[in-house]
């Protein structure tokens, strides 16, 4: 292979190739720690955010570290999951190609690689407390029971799912001392339903499709229940979340009274998020579309940069 630079080349073909190779083998590590769902992990600074303390550079270090910790325990829980489902995934049309189902990592390595990130994670954890230490154990409970048992229950999956997003809402609240607000706990749960029932969606849709249980707990679920619970879900969160923008209890708090002007973004969001669903029929993976959707980009984006504004400008 001839690299495009002109002049005499830095680099020889051999040394290109070796390049390259090491370049996959690295990507293959990161998608087995799961990487870019550290992005999950970000609400560990929700209450520093919420509670006003962003320019708190001592609290931003301690939701650092917290971040730190829970981020290299749920890779070891995102490592256990893939080692128990790697047969279930060899069968599914996008999971098939993660690093255990398509054994681009061995079995032996991935283990130890998931423990290595598991003792690391509670070192860490028990550095930012007790209180945070106990939130990761209850994390690892949570998700062991969720993959051997809880997956395959109709409904209790998704609102399992729910709770880990409020587990490290409280992570956050732990590590800094900073009390979650009832509006930020009851948002973020309804918003992980919606996100999970969008998940269940996609499970369905492969079903109907190609006939293939990706997941058993499939037969719970008909897609015509999933796309009503999806539009409850969407109602009764934006619902909340205007009756939080103008309650007349959330102004002094946060020392504006405009809030109401983010409300526009998270009706784009959501909607978005629907036509995602219902006609792009792409939800399978919620990270991915943080990722990779330039229009929710933009939409966060824009919420983000108007509530900072009004909340601390």
């Amino acid at each position: 292979m001839d690299w495009p630079v002109k002049g005499r080349s830095c680099f020889s073909q051999e040394e290109a190739v070796i390049s390259k190779d090491t370049e996959n083998g690295f990507s293959r590590y990161l998608d087995l720690l799961r990487v870019r769902d550290y992005a999950k992990n970000l609400l560990i600074f929700a209450p520093v955010f919420f509670g006003r303390q962003a320019t708190n550079t001592e609290l931003l270090a301690r939701a650092g570290g917290a971040f730190i910790a829970f981020s290299l325990i749920a890779s070891s829980v995102y490592i256990l999951n893939d080692y128990h489902d790697r047969e279930e995934d060899r069968g599914h049309p996008r999971k098939k190609i993660r690093p255990l189902a398509s054994g681009a990592i061995s079995n032996q390595t991935a283990v130890m690689l998931g423990t290595g990130c598991f003792a690391a994670g509670f070192a860490a954890a028990f550095l930012c407390g007790r209180d945070v230490l106990a939130l990761a154990a209850l994390y690892v409970l949570l998700n062991i029971s969720y993959t051997f048992r809880l997956k395959h229950i109709a409904v209790i999956d998704i609102n399992v799912i729910a709770l880990g997003f409020i587990i490290r809402i409280f992570t956050g609240s732990a590590a800094t001392g900073i009390l979650c607000s009832p509006w930020l706990i009851i948002v973020t749960f309804l918003l992980a339903l919606f996100l999970a029932l969008a998940k269940r969606r996609d499970d369905m849709i492969i079903y109907n499709e190609v006939g293939e249980k990706t997941r058993k707990v499939v037969d719970g679920y008909t897609l015509e229940m999933i796309d009503h619970a999806m539009m409850i879900m969407a109602a009764v969160l934006l619902v909340i979340y205007i009756v939080y923008s103008v309650s007349p209890g959330v102004h002094p708090r946060m020392r504006s009274d405009n809030l109401y002007i983010t409300d526009f973004f998270v009706v784009l969001g959501v909607l978005r998020y629907l036509q995602l669903a219902f006609v792009e029929k792409k939800t399978g993976s919620p990270t991915d579309i943080f990722w990779e959707d330039g229009f929710i980009q933009l939409t966060i984006l824009g919420w983000g940069v108007t509530f900072t504004y009004l909340v601390y400008i």
